[in-house]
C-alpha cells in the first residue's frame, strides 16, 4: 500500500504543472496587455495599434496599451518582444518591413523567425507615388521617360536606409529601367520635407500623410501601388495600370508574440485581433488610413512573413542593397 501511494503521490506530482499551466492559459488575460509599437507616435504602425487597442481592451477585459519603443528602424522595440516573457501580455506590433531585417541588419541580437511567432496581419494597404510639382510629370509615363532623358539627375526619399520607401524605390528603378539617386532621411516625415523643398523629386510614401498635401496642391501623386485601386483615392491609378508591369508592392501591419506563448494563449487573442478587425468602428478608421483588413490566421501569417523575408531578400541582393 505505501509503494502504491508513493507511486499516486509522484504521479500527481508530475501532473500539477501541467495543471497549473492550464489554469494559467484559462484565466489569460488578468492584468494588462501591452501593445509594443517599434516607431514614435503618429505613424501609420501607430494609428493601426491604436485603432485596434479601444476595442482588445473591451473584448479582453482587461486595458491595451500601446507602448512606442522607436529606434534603431524598428530594432529596439522589437528586441524587447523578442525577449519578452511568452505569457501573451506582450504583442509586437510592427510593419512588414521586419520582413528585411533578417538580410539587412547583419547584428541583431535576435532571429525574426526564431524568436517572434506571427499572430496576424491585421491589415494592408498601398504606397502613394508623390512628385515635387516642379518636376514637368503629370504621369507615371512621362516620369519614366523624364528619369532616363536625366539619369541620375533624380533623387528619391525615403525614411532611411532599409526602409520601405527604400526598397520600394530600388524596385522600381529595376522594373523601369531608370536611375535615381536615393537620399535617406531620419523618418518618413522629413522625407516629405525634402520632397516639398525639392532636395529629392519623388517619394513613396504612405497614403495618409502624402493624400492631403496632394489634394491641396502642396505634391502631385501620381500612382498608388496596389494591384487594385484604394477606395479612399478611386481616380488614383495604379503602377501596373501606369505601365509599370507586375509592380505591386503594398505594406502590411501585423502583431508577433514573443516565441513560446501557448498556444491557448495565441488562440485567444488571434479571435480577439480577428473579432476587433471585423467592428465596423475598427474598419472605419482603418479605411480612412487607406488600409484594407487582413486579419489572417497565425498560420497564414507565418507564411506571409516567410515569403516576404525571400521576396526582400532576393531585391536587396539583386539591388546590391547594403545597410551599414
Amino acid at each position: 500500500m505505501r509503494h502504491l501511494a508513493t507511486t499516486l503521490f509522484m504521479g500527481l506530482a508530475l501532473l500539477m504543472p501541467a495543471a497549473s499551466a492550464h489554469a494559467q492559459d484559462a484565466a489569460f488575460p488578468n492584468r494588462t496587455i501591452r501593445i509594443v509599437v517599434p516607431y514614435p507616435p503618429g505613424g501609420s504602425t501607430d494609428t493601426g495599434a491604436r485603432a485596434l487597442a479601444g476595442d482588445l481592451s473591451e473584448r479582453l477585459h482587461q486595458p491595451v496599451i500601446i507602448e512606442n519603443r522607436g529606434g534603431a528602424a524598428g530594432s529596439v522595440g522589437t528586441e524587447l518582444v523578442a525577449r519578452a516573457a511568452p505569457d501573451g501580455y506582450t504583442i509586437l506590433f510592427h510593419t512588414s518591413v521586419i520582413t528585411t531585417d533578417p538580410t539587412l541588419k547583419k547584428n541583431l541580437s535576435y532571429d525574426v523567425m526564431r524568436d517572434l511567432t506571427p499572430l496576424t496581419i491585421a491589415a494592408s494597404g498601398p504606397y502613394l507615388l508623390v512628385v515635387n510639382p516642379s518636376l514637368p510629370v503629370k504621369n507615371v509615363a512621362e516620369l519614366i521617360a523624364y528619369a532616363k532623358a536625366n539619369p541620375g539627375k533624380l533623387n528619391y526619399g525615403s525614411a532611411g536606409l532599409g526602409s520601405s520607401g527604400h526598397m520600394i524605390g530600388e524596385w522600381f528603378k529595376m522594373a523601369a529601367g531608370i536611375d535615381m539617386v536615393h537620399v535617406p532621411y531620419r523618418g518618413g516625415a522629413p522625407s516629405i520635407v525634402g520632397l516639398m523643398s525639392n532636395d529629392v523629386q519623388l517619394v513613396f510614401d504612405v497614403i495618409p500623410t502624402s493624400k492631403e498635401l496632394a489634394e491641396s496642391g502642396k505634391l502631385r501623386a501620381l500612382a498608388v501601388t496596389s494591384a487594385e485601386r484604394t477606395p479612399v483615392m478611386p481616380d488614383m491609378p495604379t503602377m501596373i495600370e501606369s505601365g509599370v508591369k507586375d509592380f505591386a508592392p503594398v505594406y502590411w501591419l501585423g502583431a508577433f508574440l514573443p516565441t513560446g506563448t501557448p498556444q491557448p494563449i495565441v488562440e485567444k487573442l488571434y479571435r480577439a485581433f480577428a473579432e476587433a478587425l471585423a467592428s465596423p468602428a475598427v474598419r472605419a478608421r482603418l479605411d480612412i488610413a487607406g488600409l484594407r483588413v487582413e486579419a489572417t490566421s497565425p498560420a497564414q501569417s507565418a507564411k506571409v512573413v516567410a515569403d516576404d523575408i525571400v521576396r526582400w531578400r532576393k531585391l536587396i541582393e539583386d539591388a546590391k542593397i547594403k545597410v551599414e
